[in-house]
């Protein structure tokens, strides 16, 4: 070896040290879409548009289909010792990851404090645990109402007034119900808990405690509150009785078979390019309180990820929540932008100017609880929303099936006490 080659190896050496992401690094990240549509293209162009920026890493995006499907999926494939670096799961899924001893801290990937408090507080609440970081947010929502505004108008009703307490929304429901159409649907398949969680929070009563081993499904304000939700259908006649389902209620609102819609603001944009009436959407009403509980997916780092790996996979991250690529998916997709500095891009300002309505899932943060997520989320989750579906389609009162969710609850939870 010649004086300069062996020089040369040596300054080589020394850099892949200081920035081992400098080297080729292959990256693959598991993402879900639970609003349907062609989202995946969305997330196919950020990827592309970092490999752009950075040839020395390539990313493998797979789409694995639903919440629950991308979690079943990424965890299989770390099981099964293929390679995944990160993913976008559940907000609500930091519990179990931790649990599992699966994922690492952001903590430590970067020492980067503004970074890490950039995003919107609340869309932080459900990633930070035991005062450390563990979920970034990407895809994240708000339950929102969508309403038509066409019948609205043929129903003698302002259509710049969306309802703001339960009272209005039960008056205006009536107005609404025709023999052609319900006044509202909100959706009991899916992700019944989320919806549900709403409610309950308007009513003035959260579901779980803040370090997540403990609930309160069989407290009076929420027995009430699922007693409400039924009400709707059986004592009002505003909405179809038993289960609506989440996944064609989009469908169902745009081809007018509902003047009123609660869903994710994830299908904002889907509405908007789709619907051929005039519609609103408006902050959910309130009760007691107004309020929502957040949504969406949070970026996760898998432990297994060498070192070179973390650093690329950081920078990914990094790449897709910085402002301009925020903005890009608000606008693409209809979720919010994550941090305040998003709304700030020229891109987001002008879009939000010429349509109002992309602004009212970042504006209701200001009344938004963490979403539901407690340790064995995913079965005490389950529980739930099997007493809300018992309950909504007759087989239950309310209050059996929610006393049998909180002892299921208590027994799943008290090993964490």
């Amino acid at each position: 070896m010649t004086r300069f080659s062996a020089v040369a190896a040596i300054l080589a050496a020394s850099t892949a040290l200081v920035n081992p992401a400098a080297a080729e690094t292959e990256l693959t990240m598991y993402y879900p879409i639970a609003v349907g549509g062609s989202l995946t293209k969305v997330v196919d162009g950020i990827v592309a548009d970092f490999m752009d920026e950075n040839p020395d890493i390539t990313v493998n995006a797979i789409y694995a289909g639903n919440y629950d499907d991308t979690r079943i999926k990424a965890l299989a494939a770390l099981a099964a010792g293929e390679p995944a670096q990160l993913a976008v799961m559940f907000s609500i899924d930091a519990y179990d990851l931790i649990e599992q001893d699966l994922i690492v801290p952001f903590e430590e990937l970067t020492d980067d404090s503004a970074w890490l408090d950039s995003f919107y507080p609340a869309l932080m609440a459900n990633g930070k645990v035991e005062g450390q970081t563990w979920g970034i947010p990407f895809q994240r929502s708000t339950i929102v109402a969508y309403y038509n505004k066409d019948m609205f108008r043929e129903a003698g009703l302002d259509p710049e007034h969306a309802p703001t307490t339960w009272d209005e929304m039960v008056d205006m429901g009536k107005a609404l119900t025709t023999d052609a159409h319900y006044g509202l649907m909100i959706p009991s398949t899916g992700y019944p808990y989320w919806m549900f969680q709403a409610l309950a929070i308007q009513n003035g009563k959260e579901l779980m405690s803040d370090d997540g081993t403990t609930t309160y499904f069989d407290d009076t304000a929420v027995v009430d509150t699922l007693n409400f939700w039924k009400s709707l259908s059986t004592e009002h006649g505003i909405m179809p009785e038993g289960t609506v389902e989440w996944g064609t209620l989009r469908q169902a609102f745009l081809e007018g078979e509902t003047a009123m819609m609660w869903h994710s603001t994830g299908n904002l944009t889907a509405v908007k390019n789709t619907a051929e009436f005039d519609f609103g959407v408006a902050m959910l009403p309130a009760q007691e309180r107004l309020g929502s509980p957040t949504g969406g997916g949070n970026f996760y780092v898998f432990k297994d990820a060498s070192a070179e790996e973390r650093i690329a996979a950081l920078k990914l991250i990094q790449f897709m929540t910085a402002p301009e690529q925020a903005a890009e998916w608000s606008i693409a997709t209809g979720y919010m932008g994550v941090s305040p500095a998003a709304y700030e891009t020229d891109a987001l300002k002008a879009y939000t100017a010429e349509f109002p309505p992309a602004l009212v899932a970042r504006d209701q943060l200001e009344h938004a609880v963490a979403e539901f997520s407690t340790f064995e989320t995913a079965r005490v989750r389950d529980g739930l929303n099997a007493a809300i579906q018992s309950t909504l389609t007759g087989d239950k009162a309310a209050e059996e099936a929610l006393s049998e969710a909180q002892a299921a609850a208590e027994r799943q939870l008290r090993s964490y006490k």
